[in-house]
């Protein structure tokens, strides 16, 4: 049966008042409705004819369950797999809000009742919702490639990038719903008009700075903080959950069994790195943890910024603050750890005058805005002198990374940036 015969199917269902009542009007349509008789009345001849005429009633009725069932699978989500309870039914629940509807409208979020609009709003049908949700504990196939990029530290970080159809989605969701999400404005990182540089901006000319990070910061968001966002911003259950599920995924290993390949989850669905509404949802979550932050700091004379999972916080040359660092730091800890997140100890450092203070990568020590380090500007003069000589890059380089680095230094110094910018493309056409 065709997509629009379901449809249609589907609607005609609804208008014969439920599944029952359009099967027994189809049979009856059809001729194959047997009235009850008693089988002791009949002769062997009535008798075979009767069971004759209730099998091709089974039969028929079989048939038109059958296509009913997948008239309503085409407008029914149905099941998400395992661990991800739902039912069609259940629209709402007690944990929704009870201003769920004028909450939406005050976050200027499109109305969204049932999944049938959620798969419109997402220009996809209710199956494909469906098999975008949907969750094995041990799939043979998922909707996101990993690959690892080394961290700063030299040790592995993880991405799990959409592929192209789930991404498309994730794009309607972050731009119809998660970049309308409140957020505080001490967040600096994946906020339009925001960048590393204005992060940086927050903190010039530091006596002191203490920089902090959020350990495991996406991980830590798993699916039911992620449906906690979709509710407080005004959806209910049915619309909540599925947004979640549009936006979670399990960590998962790649294991061969029996020359079968799976992808075994590690752990609950959480957001993945490298999804595009990840960052925009941790922004949304953080936002208690940020004005709790920001009102520490403003009342000791302290600046704050966020910029993903880490946290700056700064004194200013000539302020005086009671709130020492050490007290600092505790109560910091405490807070995030009341947020659900975890301090990662091992990233904690604290700079005072006298050295080189980073914030987001910009140096901002003294008067002058944050500008990048020296010897990144030497690194990309010497690279591009290099390249004009001949001269090979070194292992691992490339004129793509020294493109990003040219970006970088444009956000601070456009003049030196978009030289160094002109330079790299002149010799990437040669």
């Amino acid at each position: 049966m065709s997509t629009q015969n379901e449809i249609i199917l589907w609607r005609n269902v609804r208008n014969a008042g439920g599944v029952d009542s359009y099967v027994n009007q189809q049979l009856d349509k059809l001729g194959f409705i047997i009235k009850p008789r008693d089988a002791s009345e009949l002769s062997k001849a009535e008798l075979k004819l009767y069971k004759k005429a209730l099998q091709d009633e089974a039969i028929e009725k079989k048939k038109l369950l059958k296509d009913v069932w997948a008239a309503y699978k085409r407008e029914h989500i149905v099941h998400l797999g395992e661990g991800l309870y739902w039912n069609d039914n259940d629209v709402s629940d007690q944990w929704d809000l009870d201003n769920a509807e004028s909450r939406a409208a005050n976050n200027e979020l499109p109305e969204l009742d049932s999944p049938q609009q959620l798969a419109e709003l997402l220009g996809i049908t209710i199956s494909e919702l469906r098999w975008f949700c949907y969750h094995r504990d041990a799939a043979t196939s998922i909707h996101y490639r990993r690959f690892t990029i080394p961290k700063s530290d030299g040790s592995q970080r993880a991405i799990w990038a959409p592929m192209e159809k789930l991404k498309a989605v994730q794009r309607t969701v972050l731009s119809e719903i998660v970049e309308r999400l409140l957020v505080h404005g001490s967040t600096h990182g994946f906020y339009a008009g925001r960048s590393i540089y204005t992060n940086a901006q927050q903190h010039s000319n530091p006596e002191i700075l203490v920089k902090m990070d959020l350990k495991d910061f996406f991980p830590s968001v798993t699916f039911p903080r992620v449906k906690g966002i979709f509710r407080k911003a005004g959806y209910q259950t049915q619309i909540s959950t599925l947004l979640a599920a549009l936006c979670t995924e399990s960590p998962r290993e790649e294991v061969t069994f029996n020359d079968k390949t799976y992808f075994v989850a590690l752990g609950p669905r959480c957001l993945p790195q490298g999804a595009p509404t990840s960052p925009g949802l941790t922004n949304a979550l953080c936002l208690t943890l940020d004005r709790r932050m920001q009102a520490l700091c403003t009342k000791n004379n302290w600046r704050y910024s966020r910029y993903a999972d880490d946290m700056t916080f700064s004194v200013p040359i000539g302020a005086k603050s009671e709130l020492t660092v050490s007290s600092l730091i505790g109560t910091v800890y405490s807070i995030v750890k009341d947020e659900g997140f975890r301090v990662n100890a091992k990233k904690t450092k604290i700079k005072r005058t006298g050295v080189r203070q980073k914030v987001t990568g910009l140096v901002v020590n003294g008067d002058k805005p944050p500008r990048p380090p020296r010897k990144l500007k030497r690194q990309i003069r010497a690279a591009i002198h290099n390249l004009k000589s001949g001269k090979a890059l070194p292992e691992g380089e490339s004129i793509a990374r020294l493109k990003g680095y040219a970006s970088y230094i444009k956000m601070c110094e456009p003049e030196l940036g978009q030289k160094m910018m002109d330079a790299l493309n002149a010799l990437n056409h040669e």
